[in-house]
């Protein structure tokens, strides 16, 4: 099977250049008069030395356009997130219009195979959806994408990033908690990458951490920022503003808030430590009025992610977006279509990396086994739209209509054999049968069968990713790592 990855995209825009403009001018305007608060001195101090203006007792920062521009330029058009197979096959090239997509999190609950109930994550969920993920071809990377509820606070991260490592060799991305979690996930993967330069060659962790929507970087994101970028690991700083809640009820106000939060957290890391590779990111989503809460599956989501990534694209930085997701608390058909609508939305606007794009449901309260399954197969027929329609003389097929000609067919023909295999989408998980050998087969449903892949990969025997020579010194020097997790 074909398998597609980091193609082009950017056939769908849903801003103009003219939009794009007033956005960029707009968000230079917020900088300059409002400002964004520092709540971390050490961040502030960074703002000040770089020739912003800086109030000590509001820890607002106020910006010219010119220094805001000057900033975000200091950081890298093109990262590359590296997988540890041997061919390089895993890598994920981000920048640009190149599309890559697969899980997000983080994930409190968990949905087993061929359930409708949900139970609370423990980190043993975090290595089986490693192994489903390592399995899944059209799912790209691996995001962490449950929080554990069986292990402190304190070893939340390397406990997270432990259990992925072992068992999945594709890209392991995950939002970080304690700084010390930051250095001691470091600490392991230089480990398994050989040493620190080897690490920082070919960086196969990143990080994620969060400004606050409107306008503010707070203690916490701010330390766990500067540690990533200090220590030259790509970093994520995605932001969530909530239209009616956290930002203007409007598609093109909160994508002004998104902008200037998450060019702030790039500005962070590249005062903090310029170059660092770093991704703009956008979470971005709308409020159900009714009450108030965050909404998953609207198709507001892709229509605001796809308008970022042009964003991004015109800062000429890495993309960090959002879509896949639903508000359906079962794997059903809303599930398939409000996950499918955004999946394909923003992966022809050629955003670079989609997380959340495979495996969430409620909310994205809840990470189900079986809809990984099944975004699978929309992730597949996603990239397949990404790629597009090649149009020259071979697939024109001119001679093969001359040969045929009127009444003929194309069964038989070599034109047919040579791109039967590479022209469609072939579906691993759709039935496609006729009625009745769908009945003998047991008249199943798309559900059922991706219960079925989850069943076949999860009953399998475990593959430590890992050599034993690493597990057993990662067991030793690491504190606070299930030992399980390296068995």
């Amino acid at each position: 099977m074909k398998i597609r990855k980091g193609l082009q995209g950017g056939s769908y825009k849903p801003l103009s250049q003219e939009d794009i403009g007033r956005i960029h001018q707009t968000s230079l305007e917020v900088f300059a008069e409002i400002g964004i608060q520092v709540n971390f001195p050490a961040a502030l101090e960074l703002f000040a030395a770089a020739g912003a203006k800086v109030d000590r007792e509001t820890s607002i920062v106020k910006m010219s356009g010119e220094l805001v521009e000057r900033i975000v330029s200091q950081a890298p058009p093109m990262i590359n997130l590296c997988g540890r197979d041997p061919e390089g096959e895993h890598d994920c090239e981000i920048g640009g219009t190149r599309v890559y997509m697969g899980t997000g999190g983080t994930a409190l609950n968990v949905q087993e195979p061929g359930s409708t109930e949900i139970r609370r994550s423990q980190t043993r969920d975090i290595m089986d959806m490693a192994r489903m993920v390592e399995s899944l071809d059209n799912i790209h990377f691996y995001m962490l994408n449950v929080y554990p509820g069986d292990v402190s606070v304190e070893d939340v991260d390397v406990n997270r990033f432990g259990a992925a490592l072992n068992r999945t060799e594709k890209h392991v991305m995950g939002g970080v908690y304690t700084v010390e979690g930051v250095r001691n996930v470091i600490k392991m993967a230089e480990m398994i990458a050989g040493s620190p330069e080897a690490l920082r060659r070919r960086p196969f962790i990143s990080m994620v951490t969060c400004p606050i929507s409107p306008f503010k970087l707070d203690e916490s994101y701010g330390e766990l920022t500067m540690e990533a970028a200090r220590n030259r690991i790509p970093v994520v700083v995605p932001t969530e503003p909530l239209c009616g809640a956290t930002a203007p009820v409007t598609l093109a106000g909160n994508l002004v808030v998104q902008n200037v939060d998450s060019l702030a957290g790039v500005m962070l890391a590249q005062l903090t430590n310029s170059g660092t590779p770093c991704l703009y990111g956008c979470i971005s989503s709308i409020t159900d009025l009714r009450d108030l809460k965050y909404l998953a599956g609207a198709v507001e989501m892709g229509l605001m992610n796809a308008g970022a990534a042009q964003m991004a694209q015109f800062y000429r930085l890495p993309f960090y977006a959002t879509a896949g997701m639903t508000d359906s608390k079962v794997v059903d058909a809303q599930a398939g279509y409000e996950s499918a609508i955004t999946s394909v939305l923003v992966a022809l606007a050629g955003a670079n990396f989609i997380h959340d794009a495979a495996g969430f449901i409620e909310f994205c309260l809840t990470a189900s086994f079986d809809k990984l399954v099944i975004d699978n197969e929309i992730l597949g027929m996603a990239m397949r739209a990404v790629e597009g329609i090649r149009v020259d003389d071979e697939t024109l097929a001119l001679d093969e209509l001359k040969k045929a000609g009127p009444g003929g067919q194309f069964v038989t023909s070599r034109h047919t054999r040579r791109f039967m295999r590479q022209e469609h989408y072939k579906p691993q998980l759709s039935d496609r049968d006729n009625r009745e050998p769908w009945a003998l087969g047991g008249s199943l449903t798309a559900r059922q069968r991706a219960t079925a892949r989850c069943r076949e990969i999860l009953d399998a025997p475990p593959r430590s990713i890992l050599p034993e020579e690493v597990r057993q010194r990662i067991k030793a020097e690491i504190p606070g790592l299930q030992s399980f997790l390296m068995e």
